[in-house]
């Protein structure tokens, strides 16, 4: 492929690496990953709520990685609570999974970085050697995207499988049971999903600027132009 096309390529791949990194970064910061339903049960047994009436015991409930908003409705109007993971939630959440998805994420903002400048680096630069070469390129990209698999697959197992949502309905509440009537992932959950998908595509972005995957070839191979096939 000529040069100039290879510039392109990684240009796109430098930009939109970067782009991850911002989007990863501002979504960490946002309460916009879960947003939800939650039902006063005990208040609805109380008065036998049926069809119409649910709607004035059907709360609001809004979180992200580090804080949150639930608003209350047993009846008597929303009364809004905002909260914060650390330190209130601490001892209700499945605090392992929680810190184990910031620090997920916060990798994947420094990996998107690290592959930003190395796709730019091989785009105006002279690549030298291995990791400023298509292993490298190959190597960043998998990173940051494996981290955004893992955010996903960790964040999704604590609010569906430890039922994270009615954990933080119910913190505080003595007499009264909520129950999560509806939730969904927010923008911010997609987002790192559309971080990954990225990635993925830059590392098909590099086999389509001509490099072989890394280590399809075998070690016997003696190859002597190294990376200066990279780009020139």
């Amino acid at each position: 492929m000529p040069v100039q096309q290879k510039k392109i390529i990684f240009c796109v791949a430098g930009v939109l690496s970067f782009a991850c990194a911002l989007g990863t970064a501002a979504a960490i910061g946002t309460q916009l990953w879960v947003k939800g339903t939650i039902l006063c049960k005990t208040g609805a047994l109380l008065v036998n709520a049926t069809g119409q009436e649910l709607e004035k015991f059907i709360g609001e409930i809004q979180y992200g990685l580090f804080y949150g908003e639930r608003v209350r409705q047993c009846g008597l109007g929303g009364r809004p609570f905002q909260f914060s993971f650390f330190p209130d939630l601490l001892k209700i959440i499945p605090a392992s999974i929680h810190v184990s998805v910031i620090l997920f994420c916060t990798v994947l903002v420094v990996f998107a970085l690290v592959g930003a400048g190395f796709f730019m680096f091989n785009a105006f630069g002279s690549p030298y050697e291995t990791l400023h070469g298509p292993v490298g390129l190959y190597l960043w990209s998998f990173i940051a995207c494996s981290c955004g698999c893992l955010i996903m697959i960790l964040f999704s197992s604590e609010v569906k499988i430890h039922h994270l949502s009615e954990k933080i309905a119910n913190f505080k509440e003595g007499s009264f049971t909520f129950k999560t009537h509806s939730e969904q992932f927010a923008n911010s959950f997609w987002i790192v999903l559309v971080c990954s998908l990225v990635h993925f595509l830059n590392a098909l972005l590099i086999r389509f600027a001509g490099f072989e995957f890394p280590f399809s070839k075998s070690k016997d191979s003696r190859t002597t132009t190294g990376a200066v096939d990279l780009m020139y």
